[in-house]
C-alpha cells in the first residue's frame, strides 16, 4: 500500500476521533469527498486489525 493513503487514512481517522466530527465535516476540512472519507475510514480499520 502507498504510505500516502495510509497517512492520510490515519489523519482523517484521527480528526474525526479527536473532534468527533461527520464524514462530511472531515471530507471539508480535508477536501475531499465523502466518498474519500468513508474510504478512509475502511482503510483505517484494517490497519488497527493488523
Amino acid at each position: 500500500m502507498k504510505d500516502y493513503i495510509e497517512e492520510r487514512a490515519l489523519e482523517i481517522a484521527n480528526y474525526i476521533i479527536e473532534s468527533k466530527a461527520t464524514v462530511r465535516e472531515a471530507a471539508k476540512v480535508f477536501k475531499v469527498s465523502k466518498s474519500t472519507v468513508h474510504k478512509a475510514r475502511s482503510l483505517w480499520n484494517v490497519i488497527i486489525m493488523i
